[in-house]
């Protein structure tokens, strides 16, 4: 994210430690992303990262003190490296050193050296530039990273199988620049990232979320995904998602690339908004479809059920490459609900069934909408024409029954503590399915969403409930569960 500061306070910070620097007898230097985003014009990204040939968490106090700045400094000790926030700005310090690297990790061994090997072991040439904090004018440019930056093109300065081979996130980052600043990668480099992309099976999932969603939140998604695609480290880092690519073919009945329909899709949510969360979901949606893909005389290509088994991959998924809890839950409703709109554009569709969509997909609802729209795609503009207004006539619809039964904040008019006190029945499964019952007779529109809607069905459906034996109430609560959650009436046999 762009920190609302300037430049300028950037390079008079960038002086005050040329200052500093000067009054200490070290050598300080401004590098990386600063002085490239600077060289491309592009706005402060507000951090600063500095080289000191020296001791860099001594450095950062020392320079914390002569700003009269408070905030503490922050210091990793094991890689000789210190931070703190001044005005908005990051400012990170690291000791000019070397790094060397055992084959099965990706934690270096650090030791200080020249600030020449420093800027050596940086993973690309446009990252590998700096200014003399003592004159920021002038810049250190050993690896012709400039001239890259005129060609637009990523390269390592050093032998790239090395480079990845060292740090096999370097691979992420390249393709995470590459697709932000729209960069091509020299092919040496990309035959580098090829060679080692399995090496990205060390690196610890967390890294790995932090670029990849950062991928995500490129313009458009389907380059930085692509370029994924083709280096094989999709497949490395998420092979559920890679096994959406190719066409299946059975005489002449072939289905489309499920993984370049995706792109198209995350792209299309894209351009409406730049939540990568429901990026992310759209890059998802269609995850069940190689495990329920089938070839079926008559009819061709089906994936029946695809949804279903797409939400169960994604929540084991977010369990195995530790995705945030709150994303896992809202990918996987997404992805089970993700049909459920184009199910509901026939003219026969009942109120009824677009209130419990409404009512399942709760807050999500926009989101499930605006999913479900890129999900229309086709070769053919009048098809996706016609289903587009069918889809615009449908939310329609759903936009005036939900205006008129207020079902997005939708619950029992009477709540259990008062089914509790008015029934004198225990917290128990009972209590429960007297609520349930109350909110499907809305739902299916036998009653208003109000108090008194609620009043007239009250007793009956006591009743009803108390006649049950046990099990019949716990067998009708499971029904209740599986109809709503598949969209469906509610079970005959639960009147």
């Amino acid at each position: 994210m762009v920190v609302p500061v300037s430049d300028t306070a950037a390079l008079e910070l960038i002086r005050r430690a040329g200052e500093v620097a000067a009054e200490r007898g070290v050598d300080v230097y401004a590098v990386g992303g600063y002085v490239r985003d600077k060289l491309l014009g592009l706005p402060f990204r507000g951090e600063v990262d500095f080289s000191v040939v020296g001791d860099g968490p001594a450095f950062a106090r020392a320079f914390a003190k002569a700003l009269g700045d408070t905030s503490k400094v922050t210091v990793y000790k094991r890689f000789g490296t210190a931070s703190f926030v001044r005005k908005g700005i990051r400012l990170e310090f690291a000791t000019s050193r070397r790094e060397s690297y055992s084959e099965d990790s990706r934690n270096p061994d650090v030791e200080p050296a020249p600030f020449g090997e420093d800027l050596a072991r940086r993973d690309f040439t446009v990252n590998a530039m700096a200014v003399d904090c003592r004159n920021p004018e002038e810049i250190v440019d050993p690896f012709g990273g400039r001239d890259d930056l005129t060609k637009r093109i990523l390269r390592t300065p050093l032998d790239p199988q090395r480079t990845f081979s060292d740090d096999p996130l370097r691979i992420l980052r390249a393709v995470r620049f590459a697709a932000r600043l729209n960069f091509s990668i020299d092919p040496d480099t990309w035959s580098g990232m090829i060679r080692e992309v399995k090496r990205l099976q060390i690196v610890a999932k967390e890294r790995v979320n932090d670029e990849f969603f950062q991928i995500l939140a490129t313009d458009p998604p389907s380059r930085g995904l692509m370029l994924l695609h083709e280096c094989g480290a999709l497949g490395v880092i998420f092979p559920e998602i890679e096994e959406l690519s190719g066409v299946d073919r059975v005489g002449r009945h072939a289905h489309k690339d499920n993984l370049l329909h995706t792109f198209k899709v995350v792209d299309k949510v894209a351009q409406r908004t730049q939540d990568v969360g429901l990026r992310f979901a759209a890059l998802l949606h269609d995850v069940g479809k190689p495990r329920t893909k089938r070839f079926e005389k008559g009819q061709g290509w089906t994936f029946h059920g695809h949804e279903h088994v797409g939400e169960r991959m994604v929540r084991k998924m977010g369990r195995n490459y530790k995705w945030p809890d709150d994303l896992t839950q809202k990918t996987s409703k997404l992805v089970r609900l993700h049909m459920r709109p184009m199910n509901l554009q026939d003219e026969g569709v009942s109120d009824s069934a677009i209130r419990r969509l409404v009512v399942q997909a709760g807050e999500e609802i926009d989101d499930l909408l605006t999913l479900c729209r890129a999900d229309i795609t086709s070769g053919n503009e009048q098809k996706v024409k016609r289903y587009l207004n069918a889809f615009d006539s449908m939310v329609d619809r759903m936009g005036e029954i939900e205006a008129k039964d207020a079902l997005k904040a939708f619950q029992s008019p009477i709540r259990g503590e008062e089914i509790m006190e008015r029934t004198g029945l225990p917290q128990s499964p009972r209590v429960g399915l007297i609520k349930t019952l109350i909110e499907e007779e809305i739902l299916d529109g036998r009653i208003a969403n109000t108090r008194e809607g609620a009043e007239e069905v009250f007793e009956r459906i006591v009743d009803h409930v108390q006649s049950l034996e046990e099990a019949a109430v716990l067998k009708r609560l499971r029904d209740l569960s599986k109809a709503r959650a598949e969209g469906t009436a509610l079970p005959p046999d639960a009147e």
